[in-house]
């Protein structure tokens, strides 16, 4: 994640896996384990991600206030462990947010851009 400065305010820029995960936690519509953020990944990327290099990630989103987690009651089998559970956080909200809006902003630039060279290709 690296930051600029905008205006009066520091804006923190998310990488395409942080926005990556933080949407496929976002779309679980309440807590998401570990597996069902990984399925939804699949499901959407069609790549299937390593359970680890997704916790990392959520680790790191985590210490910068992206999203929070928590643990779950343990399963009720023999040496059940408590899976941990992850939320999408209003900032990691806005974060998302901050993203799109410039996104589709250059995405839309990026378009016009291609439309004009077509024309002069004529």
């Amino acid at each position: 994640m690296q930051t600029r400065i905008s205006g009066s305010k520091k804006m923190a820029f998310l990488t395409k896996l942080e926005e990556l995960f933080m949407l496929a936690v976002f779309h679980q519509k309440g807590p998401a384990s570990l597996m069902n953020i990984r399925e939804n990944l699949l499901e959407k990327t069609g790549k299937d991600w390593a359970l680890a290099s997704l916790y990392i990630a959520l680790d790191k989103l985590k210490k910068n206030g992206f999203v929070k987690s928590y643990k779950g009651k343990p399963k009720n089998v023999r040496g059940g462990k408590a899976l941990r559970y992850y939320l999408v956080t209003e900032k990691g909200i806005q974060a998302l947010d901050e993203a799109w809006k410039i996104q589709e902003e250059m995405w839309n630039d990026f378009i016009s851009s291609l439309r004009l060279s077509d024309q002069t290709d004529e």
